[in-house]
């Protein structure tokens, strides 16, 4: 629980008085509390001195999306470090289920969200993806990208931690050969970076916010392919996302790679139960 000196540290942001602090599930990173005060309730992520980058760069998600008009984020509040604690405070979105209309907004309001482009597939920052570094290294090829920012980072990492062996690791050579002609005129998106059904809410009044960003330049249908991995979205998102954003003849061959980012990624972070995903696809592709 909060401290006196840090509530009052919270009371003198918000030039409001803290009633209530209730601890509340927020992930497996970062402590998360419900602030209530007698006008309005905060969600405040907690963690070490250390994370202030982390927090730094998700706000700076947050506001990046919300600057689009297209979906909205909680609003920002501060990000700072106080008594060796790295804090991110925002606005609390009370939430509920989704019903088909909320999903339908949700699949319209992403595909407008897709539609903010850039000169490069990227960011001007790196940041996270859960707990790991995610590289955001400009480049004016997806494939250049996709394979050199995301597939060869974890790669590495899956090699050291001796979850892959080099004779599962396929060559930057090997990829490239099997990825370029897939990866054809496809154009930078702003993407939400993690979006399974857990970094989504919707809203008392039925409007979508987005959470927990790894936000980049990239193909829009990396987002696609996250919230088809783990399940949590219905048809109707699918469609109402669709006939903005059309797929195409090589869409779900690219959505089956696009997921092993996201499978290397939880396979460095939570060990070989993975390992069975992650193989049938590097041995699928490459």
């Amino acid at each position: 629980m909060l401290n006196h000196a840090f509530t009052k540290h919270l009371e003198d942001i918000l030039s409001e008085k803290v009633e209530t602090v209730k601890p509340v599930s927020g992930g497996d990173i970062s402590k998360a509390y419900r602030i209530a005060t007698s006008y309005s309730n905060y969600f405040l992520k907690l963690n070490g001195a250390d994370k202030f980058n982390m927090f730094k760069t998700e706000a700076y998600g947050l506001e990046l999306i919300a600057k689009t008009n297209t979906v909205k984020t909680p609003r920002v509040l501060a990000f700072d470090v106080f008594e060796n604690s790295a804090f991110l405070l925002m606005d609390f979105i009370d939430s509920k289920s989704a019903l088909p209309k909320d999903f339908i907004t949700l699949g319209e309001q992403l595909g407008a969200l897709h539609q903010n482009t850039s000169k490069c597939f990227g960011l001007d920052k790196n940041n996270y993806i859960g707990s790991l570094n995610q590289s955001n290294n400009k480049h004016l090829n997806w494939d250049d990208f996709f394979i050199e920012e995301r597939l060869l980072p974890q790669l590495i990492l899956a090699n050291s931690k001796g979850l892959l062996n080099s004779k599962e690791t396929p060559s930057i050579n090997t990829m490239k050969g099997a990825l370029k002609p897939l990866f054809e005129n496809i154009q930078p998106s702003l993407l939400h970076g993690d979006l399974w059904s857990g970094n989504y809410l919707i809203g008392l009044d039925g409007t979508p916010y987005l959470i927990d960003l790894a936000i980049y330049y990239g193909h829009n249908e990396v987002d696609i392919a996250m919230t088809k991995l783990f399940g949590g979205f219905s048809n109707d998102f699918y469609k109402a996302y669709y006939n903005i954003l059309p797929p195409d003849t090589p869409t779900n061959q690219r959505i089956d790679i696009y997921q092993l980012y996201y499978l290397l990624v939880h396979l460095n972070l939570f060990g070989r139960s993975y390992y069975g995903s992650v193989i049938s696809v590097l041995k699928k592709h490459f």
